[in-house]
């Protein structure tokens, strides 16, 4: 345990293990000679700082809510625009990539008639709009940067 003592001459405090009690130091500041006191229940001070502490000695009593059904909602979502729901009619916007790189068949250039397959299959009345696109990628072969072009199309699905 701790002791805690105030030199004589200048009243700095000082702490020192009790088992030096009666035992003769230089005071740091001074530099007096002080003869360590005796343990007294006002001088120990408890090996762990916490339970001398303020908060140690303060009893806190918190009490939870209770609630007997589901709590209330304190953060509410707001209702859909109303030109939000009028567009969720079952329609949904889908967008279909084709690049060209994918359609090349053992030196053959497939790219028209895949795009030609796939705007058949979902109907030219379906398509909302065609854009083309380029786009770069590596060449495993080469090991180069190739550029090259596909299309990109936006349809009712």
């Amino acid at each position: 345990m701790d002791l805690t003592f105030n030199c004589p001459n200048c009243k700095t405090e000082m702490i020192a293990d009790s088992t030096g009690a009666g035992s003769q130091v230089n005071c740091p500041a001074c530099n007096a000679v002080i003869t360590i006191p005796e343990a007294e229940p006002a001088n120990v001070q408890s090996l762990n700082p916490i339970n001398s502490s303020a908060g140690a000695k303060e009893h806190k009593h918190y009490s939870v809510p209770q609630h007997q059904g589901p709590g209330e909602l304190l953060i509410k979502k707001p209702n859909v625009p109303l030109e939000a729901a009028a567009k969720n009619t079952g329609k949904i916007m889908r967008i279909k990539t084709i690049r060209r790189t994918d359609c090349m068949e053992v030196g053959h250039d497939r790219f028209d008639e895949r795009v030609t397959e796939f705007i058949s299959h979902i109907g030219e009345e379906n398509i909302v709009s065609t854009n083309t696109i380029a786009y770069t990628h590596m060449d495993l072969a080469t090991k180069q940067l190739l550029t090259d072009y596909g299309i990109m199309l936006v349809y009712k699905g």
